[in-house]
């Protein structure tokens, strides 16, 4: 994607993310990532009149694969300073379930995540309906007591849902202290610490994140109280423990949170192996009707859980239940209210 249109799509972020005149707006990136991006934002946000300051941190160590929570942040507190005092941040990096972002946000800076390939920035943009229809899907899960997933495949587990807020994400942010990711266009929520129980079956197609793995046999999860008690399968099953284990942390084995895709415009068979664009897997945790579940850390909810062992795997084909009334029935969305058309 040349330039231009990379500072097409960015104003379009900016302004569904409320930017006016004379906000101050940094974008994070470190070493030799996402510069680009820093240049396509700065370009964006002049555009509106907002003053625009690039933050580029060194590059990081090398590390042994995706650790949630943890940012070369943790040793500036003088550049956290000046991120709180901004008021939007556009996080190139990934800062999520890290005490850093989450000081920044307390102190009223709202913070957008773009990390995904430009090609897909373009083609997953933020839109109104979007929005609305996502917002009024928070509602209806915030009001609920207990929701229950099942499956063809084996798949029947409950989350008592009595302790944890409701997160929309909708790929773009106005709001002081909010949060988004671009792309988007989900609702999730946490079960309560000790609410999860039942069993859920991994079947094949669904997607290993971050593994980046599309599941050829079924993996099936035990769950007891909110913890994780057994995992079984093949090939899959096994990496999924490999993974978990090198964390050294029992914590990983806690259930994260839970919630379903509604964005029309997200494929799910653009993650068949081969065609994947890169980036961290953002469309298949946003595709029309998916329902995700989550493993390990629930300190982005508030939590208490706030270890770096991290899954999503979205799954195809589940219902989902709230309170008993049917919102995701075989893998589509059954709630007018909420339904978005698919092209």
């Amino acid at each position: 994607m040349d330039h231009t249109s990379f500072t097409e799509i960015c104003l379009h972020q900016l302004k569904m993310s409320g930017v006016r005149s004379g906000e101050r707006l940094i974008v994070l990136t470190q070493g030799a990532e996402r510069l680009d991006y820093a240049d396509a934002f700065m370009a964006a946000g002049q555009r509106l009149g907002a003053q625009m300051y690039h933050m580029r941190l060194p590059a990081p160590l090398p590390t042994d694969g995706w650790a949630v929570g943890q940012t070369g942040l943790a040793a500036m507190p003088e550049a956290v300073e000046a991120l709180k005092n901004c008021d939007m941040l556009i996080d190139c990096i990934f800062l999520l379930f890290s005490p850093e972002q989450f000081a920044i946000q307390a102190a009223g800076t709202r913070i957008l995540t773009a990390v995904e390939p430009p090609e897909l920035l373009a083609r997953m943009l933020p839109y109104p309906e979007l929005r609305e229809k996502v917002e009024i899907a928070a509602g209806i899960l915030e009001k609920a007591k207990v929701m229950r997933i099942t499956s063809a495949h084996g798949t029947n587990v409950t989350y008592k849902l009595n302790t944890y807020p409701t997160v929309p994400e909708y790929a773009c942010t106005d709001t002081p202290g909010r949060w988004d990711h671009w792309p988007s266009g989900f609702v999730f929520t946490g079960g309560d610490d000790d609410g999860v129980d039942g069993t859920i079956v991994v079947a094949p197609g669904d997607i290993l994140l971050p593994q980046n793995l599309m599941v050829r046999e079924p993996i099936t999860y035990t769950i007891e109280k909110g913890w994780i008690t057994d995992i079984r399968g093949g090939l899959e099953a096994e990496i999924v423990k490999s993974y978990m284990d090198s964390f050294n942390d029992r914590r990983g084995y806690g259930m994260s949170h839970v919630g379903w895709g509604m964005n029309p415009n997200a494929k799910w068979h653009n993650f068949v192996p081969g065609t994947f664009e890169g980036g961290m897997g953002m469309e298949p945790r946003s595709f029309y009707g998916n329902v995700m579940f989550s493993t390990g850390p629930n300190n982005e909810l508030g939590g208490p859980n706030d270890t770096h062992c991290h899954l999503d795997i979205p799954m195809r084909n589940c219902s989902l239940f709230l309170d008993d009334q049917a919102i995701v029935i075989d893998g589509d969305i059954v709630v007018k209210d909420i339904q978005l058309a698919r092209a």
